[in-house]
């Protein structure tokens, strides 16, 4: 009789592929969609397994919110264990935007499932990647190389809502990957225009200008 050969167990291996499961029942229904047995099936895992690691639904969609930040931060960021905080002077700011584009291009359901629950929290800053990319355009603001005025987080959820929805029609017309790349830079190119141009001149709109002024708002140099 063959003995049995036993199977060396991998925590760290199933904690990933049940949290991969999670995040794509997550884009796909959302929070309310996502249970421990449905991606305990998904994993290819027991459910007393998933249960091992996540004790229930909320701290399981709570982790995978978590882990869709950590991927996030290192896509566009790097490692967060070695990053540190970045000098304002040292970013690129078109590889920055390039690589945020991609990232929502080849993720964006559980990107804008990930915004929706990290802005609807009692405190969006305990999110590492809004804190590093809000913390950013803050420190950005708050330097000469900045417009005065910039309300950064505003700025933030424009910048992230926008890149994290403009998947939903680049993907419906692109034929390949070649062409959802190039939609992907067309994206990032329009928001540096806006960033470095804006869009509207202020001589055209004298009443904006105006309305602007009185609320200690500047136009550009």
């Amino acid at each position: 009789m063959e003995a049995r050969v036993r199977r060396t167990r991998d925590p760290v291996a199933t904690r990933g592929a049940i949290l991969d499961a999670a995040a794509n029942l997550l884009a796909k229904d959302g929070p309310e969609g996502v249970s421990l047995s449905a991606v305990a099936h998904l994993a290819a895992v027991n459910r007393g397994t998933a249960y091992q690691h996540f004790e229930t639904r909320e701290k399981l969609v709570e982790a995978t919110i978590q882990w869709v930040s950590d991927k996030l931060f290192r896509a566009v960021f790097g490692d967060p264990e070695t990053i540190g905080e970045r000098r304002v002077e040292e970013v690129d700011p078109v590889a920055l935007t390039d690589r945020l584009a991609d990232f929502a291009m080849d993720n964006p359901d559980i990107c804008r499932v990930w915004l929706q629950q990290v802005l609807a929290s009692p405190d969006p800053s305990q999110d590492p990647f809004w804190r590093e990319y809000c913390g950013s355009l803050g420190r950005f603001a708050a330097t000469d190389l900045a417009e005065p005025g910039i309300d950064f987080e505003v700025f933030s959820v424009v910048n992230l809502a926008g890149v994290f929805f403009w998947p939903i029609l680049a993907r419906s017309s692109a034929g390949g990957e070649a062409e959802r790349r190039e939609l992907s830079r067309r994206y990032s190119r329009e928001i540096l225009r806006l960033s470095m141009y804006g869009a509207m001149r202020s001589r055209a709109f004298p009443k904006v200008a105006d309305l602007l002024a009185a609320q200690g708002v500047s136009a550009g140099s």
